[in-house]
Protein backbone atom coordinates (compact mmCIF):
# COMPACT_ATOMS: atom_id res chain seq x y z
CA UNK A 1 0.00 0.00 0.00
CA UNK A 2 1.42 3.41 -0.90
CA UNK A 3 0.99 6.59 1.16
CA UNK A 4 -2.01 7.81 -0.87
CA UNK A 5 -3.92 4.55 -0.35
CA UNK A 6 -3.09 4.49 3.38
CA UNK A 7 -4.15 8.12 3.81
CA UNK A 8 -7.36 7.57 1.85
CA UNK A 9 -8.19 4.60 4.08
CA UNK A 10 -8.06 6.88 7.15
CA UNK A 11 -10.14 9.54 5.35
CA UNK A 12 -12.75 7.05 4.08
CA UNK A 13 -13.28 5.65 7.58
CA UNK A 14 -14.05 9.14 8.92
CA UNK A 15 -16.33 9.93 5.97
CA UNK A 16 -18.23 6.66 6.40
CA UNK A 17 -18.77 7.49 10.06
CA UNK A 18 -19.90 11.00 9.06
CA UNK A 19 -17.35 12.80 11.23
CA UNK A 20 -14.26 15.01 10.90
CA UNK A 21 -10.74 13.63 11.30
CA UNK A 22 -9.45 13.70 14.86
CA UNK A 23 -5.92 14.85 15.75
CA UNK A 24 -4.31 11.35 15.88
CA UNK A 25 -5.66 10.64 12.36
CA UNK A 26 -4.45 14.00 11.02
CA UNK A 27 -1.00 13.34 12.50
CA UNK A 28 -0.99 9.80 11.07
CA UNK A 29 -1.57 11.29 7.59
CA UNK A 30 1.21 13.86 8.13
CA UNK A 31 3.49 11.02 9.14
CA UNK A 32 2.72 9.18 5.88
CA UNK A 33 4.03 12.28 4.07
CA UNK A 34 7.16 12.32 6.27
CA UNK A 35 6.18 15.51 8.08
CA UNK A 36 7.84 15.24 11.54
CA UNK A 37 5.31 14.93 14.38
CA UNK A 38 6.01 14.01 18.02
CA UNK A 39 5.50 10.33 18.91
CA UNK A 40 2.03 9.97 20.39
CA UNK A 41 -0.36 7.45 21.90
CA UNK A 42 -4.10 7.59 22.59
CA UNK A 43 -5.18 6.57 26.12
CA UNK A 44 -8.77 5.49 26.76
CA UNK A 45 -8.61 5.27 30.56
CA UNK A 46 -6.51 6.39 33.56
CA UNK A 47 -4.36 3.22 33.56
CA UNK A 48 -3.42 3.69 29.89
CA UNK A 49 -2.81 7.39 30.52
CA UNK A 50 -0.20 6.54 33.16
CA UNK A 51 1.31 3.65 31.18
CA UNK A 52 1.67 5.65 27.94
CA UNK A 53 2.96 8.78 29.70
CA UNK A 54 5.71 6.66 31.27
CA UNK A 55 6.57 5.06 27.93
CA UNK A 56 6.75 8.43 26.16
CA UNK A 57 8.68 9.99 29.04
CA UNK A 58 7.66 12.90 31.27
CA UNK A 59 6.89 15.78 30.95
CA UNK A 60 3.95 15.13 28.61
CA UNK A 61 1.00 16.94 27.06
CA UNK A 62 -2.55 15.50 27.07
CA UNK A 63 -5.40 16.64 24.83
CA UNK A 64 -8.96 15.42 24.41
CA UNK A 65 -9.72 13.30 21.34
CA UNK A 66 -13.30 13.79 20.19
CA UNK A 67 -14.75 14.29 16.69
CA UNK A 68 -17.21 16.84 18.14
CA UNK A 69 -14.65 18.97 20.02
CA UNK A 70 -12.56 21.05 17.60
CA UNK A 71 -11.38 23.80 19.96
CA UNK A 72 -9.85 21.67 22.67
CA UNK A 73 -8.60 24.43 24.97
CA UNK A 74 -12.07 26.08 25.05
CA UNK A 75 -13.37 22.75 26.38
CA UNK A 76 -10.71 22.55 29.10
CA UNK A 77 -9.39 19.60 27.12
CA UNK A 78 -5.65 20.40 27.20
CA UNK A 79 -3.13 19.82 30.00
CA UNK A 80 0.57 20.54 29.61
CA UNK A 81 3.75 19.84 31.55
CA UNK A 82 2.44 16.68 33.26
CA UNK A 83 5.41 15.48 35.31
CA UNK A 84 4.54 12.17 37.02
CA UNK A 85 2.05 9.29 37.30
CA UNK A 86 -0.16 11.05 39.81
CA UNK A 87 -0.44 14.15 37.61
CA UNK A 88 -1.12 11.95 34.57
CA UNK A 89 -4.01 10.23 36.34
CA UNK A 90 -5.45 13.56 37.51
CA UNK A 91 -5.03 15.22 34.10
CA UNK A 92 -6.83 12.38 32.31
CA UNK A 93 -9.73 12.55 34.78
CA UNK A 94 -10.06 16.35 34.58
CA UNK A 95 -9.88 16.44 30.77
CA UNK A 96 -12.65 13.85 30.47
CA UNK A 97 -14.84 15.63 33.04
CA UNK A 98 -14.32 19.03 31.39
CA UNK A 99 -15.14 17.62 27.95
CA UNK A 100 -18.35 16.00 29.25
CA UNK A 101 -19.46 19.29 30.77
CA UNK A 102 -18.53 21.25 27.65
CA UNK A 103 -20.38 18.95 25.23
CA UNK A 104 -22.47 16.31 27.00
CA UNK A 105 -23.35 14.51 23.74
CA UNK A 106 -19.75 14.33 22.39
CA UNK A 107 -18.05 10.99 21.70
CA UNK A 108 -14.99 10.97 23.94
CA UNK A 109 -12.30 8.67 22.53
CA UNK A 110 -9.76 9.41 25.24
CA UNK A 111 -6.69 11.64 25.20
CA UNK A 112 -3.73 11.97 22.87
CA UNK A 113 -0.44 11.99 24.76
CA UNK A 114 2.91 13.24 23.48
CA UNK A 115 6.12 14.54 24.97
CA UNK A 116 6.20 18.19 26.01
CA UNK A 117 8.62 19.70 23.49
CA UNK A 118 11.00 22.58 24.22
CA UNK A 119 9.61 25.83 22.82
CA UNK A 120 10.80 26.71 19.35
CA UNK A 121 9.89 29.62 17.10
CA UNK A 122 6.22 29.06 16.25
CA UNK A 123 5.19 28.98 12.60
CA UNK A 124 2.08 27.80 10.76
CA UNK A 125 1.58 25.95 7.49
CA UNK A 126 -1.98 25.84 6.23
CA UNK A 127 -3.95 24.86 3.16
CA UNK A 128 -7.25 25.98 1.70
CA UNK A 129 -8.78 24.54 -1.43
CA UNK A 130 -9.82 27.37 -3.74
CA UNK A 131 -12.61 26.50 -6.23
CA UNK A 132 -10.64 28.21 -9.02
CA UNK A 133 -6.97 27.62 -8.24
CA UNK A 134 -7.11 24.37 -6.28
CA UNK A 135 -5.03 23.88 -3.12
CA UNK A 136 -3.29 27.03 -1.88
CA UNK A 137 -0.53 26.57 0.70
CA UNK A 138 0.00 29.23 3.38
CA UNK A 139 3.05 29.95 5.54
CA UNK A 140 3.45 32.44 8.39
CA UNK A 141 4.33 33.01 12.03
CA UNK A 142 2.26 30.63 14.15
CA UNK A 143 0.66 30.55 17.58
CA UNK A 144 -1.45 33.60 18.35
CA UNK A 145 0.52 35.77 15.89
CA UNK A 146 -1.23 34.41 12.82
CA UNK A 147 -4.59 35.86 13.95
CA UNK A 148 -3.15 39.21 15.02
CA UNK A 149 -0.49 39.97 12.41
CA UNK A 150 -1.92 38.12 9.39
CA UNK A 151 1.68 38.03 8.12
CA UNK A 152 1.44 35.14 5.66
CA UNK A 153 2.48 34.10 2.15
CA UNK A 154 0.68 31.82 -0.33
CA UNK A 155 1.50 29.52 -3.27
CA UNK A 156 -0.63 27.15 -5.30
CA UNK A 157 0.33 23.49 -4.79
CA UNK A 158 2.38 21.57 -5.73
CA UNK A 159 5.21 23.76 -4.39
CA UNK A 160 8.87 23.43 -5.40
CA UNK A 161 11.69 23.78 -2.87
CA UNK A 162 12.63 27.15 -4.43
CA UNK A 163 9.05 28.42 -4.09
CA UNK A 164 8.92 27.19 -0.50
CA UNK A 165 12.09 29.14 0.35
CA UNK A 166 10.60 32.24 -1.32
CA UNK A 167 7.41 31.86 0.74
CA UNK A 168 9.41 31.80 3.98
CA UNK A 169 11.48 34.84 2.99
CA UNK A 170 8.41 36.81 1.90
CA UNK A 171 6.84 37.21 5.34
CA UNK A 172 7.67 40.43 7.21
CA UNK A 173 8.74 38.40 10.24
CA UNK A 174 11.41 36.50 8.28
CA UNK A 175 14.27 38.25 10.21
CA UNK A 176 12.95 36.59 13.40
CA UNK A 177 13.43 33.17 11.76
CA UNK A 178 16.76 34.15 10.20
CA UNK A 179 18.21 35.04 13.62
CA UNK A 180 17.63 38.72 14.36
CA UNK A 181 19.58 40.48 17.15
CA UNK A 182 22.07 37.72 17.78
CA UNK A 183 19.47 34.95 18.14
CA UNK A 184 20.27 31.66 16.45
CA UNK A 185 18.51 31.12 13.09
CA UNK A 186 15.99 28.31 12.73
CA UNK A 187 16.31 25.49 10.20
CA UNK A 188 14.82 27.26 7.15
CA UNK A 189 15.59 24.22 5.01
CA UNK A 190 13.51 21.91 7.23
CA UNK A 191 10.58 24.36 7.01
CA UNK A 192 10.87 24.53 3.20
CA UNK A 193 10.87 20.71 3.02
CA UNK A 194 7.73 20.66 5.16
CA UNK A 195 5.97 23.13 2.85
CA UNK A 196 6.86 20.96 -0.18
CA UNK A 197 5.50 17.83 1.55
CA UNK A 198 2.25 19.57 2.54
CA UNK A 199 1.91 20.75 -1.07
CA UNK A 200 2.30 17.16 -2.31
CA UNK A 201 -0.25 15.97 0.23
CA UNK A 202 -2.77 18.63 -0.81
CA UNK A 203 -2.32 17.66 -4.46
CA UNK A 204 -2.63 13.91 -3.88
CA UNK A 205 -5.53 14.05 -1.39
CA UNK A 206 -8.33 16.19 -2.85
CA UNK A 207 -10.61 15.02 0.00
CA UNK A 208 -8.80 17.39 2.39
CA UNK A 209 -10.59 20.73 2.15
CA UNK A 210 -8.64 22.66 4.76
CA UNK A 211 -5.54 22.11 6.85
CA UNK A 212 -4.00 23.95 9.79
CA UNK A 213 -0.66 22.88 11.25
CA UNK A 214 -0.26 25.32 14.12
CA UNK A 215 2.05 25.54 15.87
CA UNK A 216 5.06 24.07 14.15
CA UNK A 217 8.08 24.45 16.44
CA UNK A 218 11.08 25.52 14.40
CA UNK A 219 14.47 24.80 15.98
CA UNK A 220 18.07 25.38 14.91
CA UNK A 221 18.33 21.94 13.33
CA UNK A 222 14.75 20.72 12.78
CA UNK A 223 11.04 21.52 12.72
CA UNK A 224 8.17 19.56 14.30
CA UNK A 225 4.41 19.76 13.68
CA UNK A 226 2.93 19.98 17.18
CA UNK A 227 -0.77 20.35 16.38
CA UNK A 228 -2.79 19.58 13.25
CA UNK A 229 -6.38 20.06 12.16
CA UNK A 230 -7.75 18.69 8.87
CA UNK A 231 -11.22 19.31 7.46
CA UNK A 232 -12.65 17.01 4.78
Amino acid sequence: MNRVEKAKEIIEKAKKEGRPLVEPEAKEILRLYEVPVPDFKVARNEEEAVKFSKEIGYPVVMKIVSPQIIHKSDAGGVKINIKNDEEARKAFREIMENAKKYKPDADLWGVIIYRMLPLGKEVIIGMIRDPQFGPAIMFGLGGIFVEILKDVSFRVAPVTKEEALEMIKEIKAYPILAGARGEKPVDIDALADMIVKIGDMATELPEIKELDINPIFAYEDSAVAVDARMLL
